[in-house]
């Protein structure tokens, strides 16, 4: 789809075309599409179905609204959950902010959000197609201008102007005309490889009172600045980003976690870490108390396990493995409990004949710290999943006082 494309499907015939067509359905998408030919172009009819599809995929991260936006296939997969957007724009609000930049606005989820707080709102997208379609998402609010550059090529207020600026950046992390196996542009990690790259994100950020960056989980804890504070959030358990805060936005320096999900959010600090920070790993298997808890994918991005520990009063397995051990039965809501049955060293023979003296004869297999293939480990133990009348057993393949080890758990 190309821009022209987009203005079609954003207005007139275009429009009342894709309104008018029933929610998504793969088994009959053919024979609807046959059927509209005749009376539409086949272009704009293509078009239409292809926006159906995707706005039927849209409706976990965008809800209702999924159904009056355009998408493209990179944009909706890259595009910031709405429940996430709209804490980012909340903080920008909460701060003082009247006028927000959005810098690689994508499909605009982001600038909706903004501008849903009222706030000005100035998107920036280097893709003609993106741009187009951010502004159809944008068209309900008055205060929002879509404009197609390149952030380098922004100029931000100066003087009194930036009292009450506001800038959001979301480098590109997929380079443009490489692939994957999928047909996807091709991910990169590097924050050099981002598009604005790190050096030119901080410079950004360094011209406004409030400012923020959306990037990788993979975001390095060394590459924090000063003062600043990055949070890495998840949705329903999935890390979907690390956001980096400057200025007016920061709530909390240095490294915090939000474990988010349709009924609460919880936020997770390096002051909750502090207390356990010097307790040391679990000593040996010996050791291991009744209870285990796994902390939210966040929480362990974010380096935040200690936090974990002292709230169980407990000790981690393993430096960075991320489990943690307790001997009493703590409600977390950031994390999992389960009891532990069983703790051997990690042996296929004897885990096998573990698992078939109590008669389990299907496993679901959990691991960190370990580099065991968890379907040759199946392969070893006979085990492919198959029920053949005997129970599934939870296994945790991890690492204590530098061994590996398996455990066998049940949800506490």
């Amino acid at each position: 789809m190309d821009a022209a494309m987009v203005d079609r499907l954003a207005a007139g015939e275009g429009w009342a075309l894709l309104q008018s067509l029933p929610p998504y359905d793969e088994s009959s998408a053919l024979q609807l599409q046959d059927k509209l030919r005749e009376a539409f172009d086949p272009e704009l009819v293509a078009a239409a179905m292809a926006q159906s599809r995707l706005r039927a995929r849209a409706r976990d991260k965008f809800g209702d609204f999924a159904a009056g936006m355009l998408f493209t296939p990179d944009g909706l997969e890259q595009a910031t959950r709405l429940s996430l957007a709209a804490r980012h724009a909340h903080r920008f609000a909460a701060a003082g902010v009247r006028e927000a930049y959005d810098l690689g606005c994508g499909i605009g989820s982001d600038a909706m959000a903004f501008a849903g707080l009222d706030l000005l709102v100035r998107a920036v997208d280097s893709d003609p197609t993106t741009a187009r379609v951010a502004a159809a998402n944008l068209r309900h609010w008055p205060g929002a201008r879509v404009t197609c550059a390149r952030a380098d090529e922004v100029r931000l207020p100066l003087g009194e102007a930036t009292r009450h600026l506001g800038v959001w950046l979301d480098p590109a992390r997929r380079v443009s005309g490489v692939a994957d196996i999928r047909g996807r542009a091709k991910r990169v990690f590097s924050l050099d490889a981002i598009s604005p790259s790190w050096d030119e994100v901080q410079q950004f950020a360094a011209q406004a009172p409030a400012a923020g960056a959306k990037l990788s989980p993979a975001f390095p804890h060394a590459a924090l600045p000063p003062g600043a504070e990055a949070q890495w959030s998840s949705w329903n358990g999935e890390v979907l980003e690390c956001a980096v805060w400057w200025g007016a936005v920061v709530t909390q320096p240095g490294r915090t976690a939000a474990v988010c999900s349709a009924d609460a959010t919880h936020v997770i600090t390096e002051a909750e870490a502090a207390p356990a920070r010097e307790t040391p790993a679990l000593p040996s298997l010996t050791s291991l108390h009744e209870w285990l808890y796994e902390p939210d994918r966040a929480v362990i991005r974010a380096g935040l396990t200690p936090a974990l520990v002292a709230a169980v009063d407990g000790a981690e397995l393993g430096a960075g493995v991320g489990y943690v051990t307790s001997p009493a039965a703590y409600d977390i809501p950031w994390a999992r409990r389960y009891r532990v049955l069983e703790a051997m060293p990690l042996s296929p023979k004897a885990l096998s004949r573990w698992l078939r003296d109590h008669g389990h004869d299907r496993v679901t297999i959990k691991k960190r710290g370990v580099t065991l293939d968890a379907d040759l480990l199946r392969r070893q133990l006979k085990m492919t999943g198959r029920g053949k009348g005997g129970s599934e057993a939870t296994l945790v393949l991890t690492r204590v006082a530098g061994h590996q080890v398996a455990l066998v758990v049940t949800p506490g």
